[in-house]
């Protein structure tokens, strides 16, 4: 186990574990070349001292370092330092998928297709490299808080083989996910990396996984021979299409699944289109009985035994003695049973009321106040004293402490508890105060952005103001705020920002001597109809405007009807010479 501050190969600093598990730890480390933060998982127990298996492990994790996929973590480097296995990665600050299960309860479809499109998206990338994951599990999988997903392991995955699942203590995990052909010892290829996809897809539409048992025995003898439970019989308002793509996935006889994940990609990306609304279950081209002749698993051995080329479990072994053995044996074994019972409750005696109080006494310490501190000299600080410092810290708001320092302890200081007692950190965030300046005359847009990412809610109203000039085109600009300057908001207060209102007036077409095209763009600018009436006039140059049905000066509301009237010739032209008083004579028709 490393601890905080240690050094990896002099380089990754390491901040905290994050994880624990039987193949390997993971920490939280600081990059001191590239400075930046990485994941770096350390092979533990038997793994680390088999020296195949670590050959395999570089191998393997060096070849997956090659992948470059949005949904797939990338991989930094991998070494060995003073018999530490490691290999550094990106750093994902999410949680599993199965934490994301384990929380919701189970996905919705458009939720569970949606991780689909993505899981089946980097592992086309991986098996056009010709690797293949071999360890498709919820653990594996990361979903980051923009629902991004990464799949993870993938060296360690390539490295572990049948018989290393029982040293990494990960076969009750993985054996839900493994797919019939590697229960029977028969190797791994795409389709079983589309096997376990299925059976990921089942649990995240459900909650809970297919295949259930006791051991791992009887999971992997499930997965062989049980045909997957019918998802819509646990919820039918999952599509037919949908149960589809998970029995293909998880067909007993590879022959019946998906060729490769490109096909599983193209085959979800359509399962809820409307013309698949009506589609019947699926039925299987080949046979699924094909896996007859089980070769079991290494793992699986030592609880399993062959019989007529089936499996089944391990019988216990009978053998018959006399009756006079019988009751030698009886009276021998109550004797030794009394006699042993005796000397423990002697020795439990002398352990519990004299040897145990004196030996193992555990002396008080006083939590010192490690306030004002970093958390690196706190956490020194405490462990000086034989403390143990929590590996989460926690954070707080507070005026007194500035912000990235330790603000307090828990217990606080100057309690006192025993010798080896855990001590959460918290560390200060600032001020929670949010002090409001003056916003007049500035542009809302930039002010609202930066009052809400303080946490603040920002409203905005409008206020009629009397100079238009002074406000033409300033339109943006704060007039008065609600709160006044040099005020200590809290996050979650509102704070209401008054923007100039200026009421825009009808002009006088008639007497500014708009042409109808210049009232036309007027109207199109304030989103008005306009509705043009032509009148003869002789007397006016033609397209003169003499009507307007919206008087000048008036408030301009959006979404309304303008009426004007404009001139046009007279459509009769009069050939008729006026007499000398100007007079056009009236002439009859009958006279003519």
């Amino acid at each position: 186990m490393f601890t905080k501050g240690d050094k990896i190969n002099d380089r990754y600093e390491i901040i905290k574990c994050i994880g624990e598990g039987g193949m390997a730890n993971v920490y939280l480390a600081y990059d001191t070349i590239l400075e930046r933060n990485v994941a770096i998982k350390v092979l533990r127990g038997d793994l680390a001292g088999d020296e195949k298996f670590v050959r395999r492990f570089q191998r393997e994790a060096l070849s997956a370092s090659s992948l470059s996929h949005p949904n797939i973590v990338e991989m930094y480097d991998v070494g060995e330092d003073n018999g530490n296995f490691y290999i550094v990665m990106e750093y994902i600050d999410g949680k599993t998928l199965k934490q994301l299960i384990k929380k919701r309860g189970y996905l919705t479809v458009t939720e569970a297709i949606d991780i689909m499109l993505q899981l089946t998206d980097g592992l086309a990338t991986a098996h056009d490299s010709y690797i293949i994951h071999r360890d498709i599990k919820p653990q594996n999988i990361m979903i980051l808080e923009d629902g991004m997903v990464k799949i993870t392991d993938f060296g360690i995955a390539m490295a572990i083989n049948a018989s290393d699942l029982t040293q990494t203590n990960s076969v009750m995990g993985s054996v839900h996910y493994l797919p019939p052909e590697q229960a029977a010892g028969k190797g791994s290829t795409i389709k079983s990396d589309i096997y376990s996809l299925g059976i990921l897809f089942y649990e995240m539409l459900v909650g809970t996984m297919p295949f259930r048992g006791e051991t791992a025995v009887e999971i992997a003898l499930k997965h062989i021979k049980d045909p997957i439970p019918s998802i819509r019989k646990i919820n039918p308002k999952i599509p037919q299409s949908v149960e589809n793509i998970i029995l293909k996935c998880t067909a007993k006889n590879p022959k019946n699944r998906y060729n490769n994940v490109r096909e599983l990609h193209d085959d979800l990306q359509s399962a809820l289109s409307i013309d698949r609304e009506k589609e019947k279950r699926i039925v299987f081209k080949y046979s699924e009985d094909e896996l007859d002749e089980t070769k079991v698993l290494d793992t699986l051995k030592d609880e399993l035994k062959i019989k007529d080329n089936k499996i089944v479990e391990k019988e216990p072994e009978v053998k018959s003695i006399s009756d006079d053995e019988y009751k030698d044996k009886k009276r021998s074994k109550t004797t030794k049973i009394l006699i042993i019972l005796c000397s423990i409750i002697a020795a439990g005696f002398l352990l519990v009321f004299i040897v145990i109080p004196t030996i193992f006494k555990t002396p008080d310490v006083k939590v010192p106040d490690v306030s004002g501190l970093s958390i690196r000299e706190a956490t020194k600080e405490l462990e000086k004293l034989g403390l143990e410092v929590a590996t989460k810290v926690k954070e707080d708001y507070t005026d007194e402490i500035e912000k990235g320092k330790v603000s307090k302890t828990e217990p606080q200081a100057r309690q006192v508890v025993k010798k080896g007692a855990v001590i959460t950190i918290y560390k200060s965030l600032g001020s929670d105060k949010i002090t409001i300046e003056d916003y007049t005359g500035k542009d809302y847009n930039k002010i609202q952005a930066s009052l809400e990412v303080k946490g603040l809610v920002v409203i905005i109203e409008y206020k009629v103001v009397d100079d238009k000039a002074k406000y033409k085109g300033k339109e943006n600009l704060i007039i008065s705020q609600s709160v006044e300057k040099g005020t200590n908001l809290l996050q979650g207060d509102s704070i209401t920002l008054y923007l100039p209102k200026v009421i825009k007036e009808y002009p006088d077409f008639v007497k500014e001597e708009y042409s109808v095209s210049e009232v036309q763009s007027f109207c199109n600018e304030y989103d008005i109809t306009l509705e043009v009436e032509e009148v003869e006039d002789d007397t006016k140059e033609e397209g003169t405007i003499i009507y307007q049905s919206r008087q000048a000066g008036s408030e301009i509301a959006e979404r309304v009807t303008l009426k004007i009237k404009v001139t046009k010739k007279s459509s009769k032209e009069n050939t008729t010479t006026p007499d000398s008083n100007g007079m056009v004579p009236y002439e009859n028709e009958d006279n003519q």
